[in-house]
């Protein structure tokens, strides 16, 4: 099962000859690309939940952190993001 992950937006540039908003998105030391196309007004600097490479909403910091929080702490983190392709 995979589940939205709390990342913060690092950068954001367009692709796809500027039809698409892709963003480096950081769970923990981990970078990986996501869409913003669910979430058109993120900016660097936001907190979103991504499921398989897409953001799906913005979040609180203070909830994102206690989120990614107690996936690092049962271990769960790294396994999530090898295995949802965050």
């Amino acid at each position: 099962m995979c589940l939205a992950i709390p990342g913060k937006i690092k950068s954001i540039e367009l692709q796809y000859d500027g039809r698409v908003r892709m963003a480096k998105v950081v769970f923990g030391g981990i970078v990986k690309e996501a869409s913003l196309d669910m979430v058109p007004d993120a900016q660097i600097g936001d907190y979103v939940l991504v499921h398989v490479g897409v953001a799906i909403s913005i979040v609180d910091e203070e909830e994102a952190q206690k989120t990614f929080q107690y996936l690092s702490e049962i271990g769960e983190i790294d396994e999530l993001v090898e295995s949802c392709q965050l």
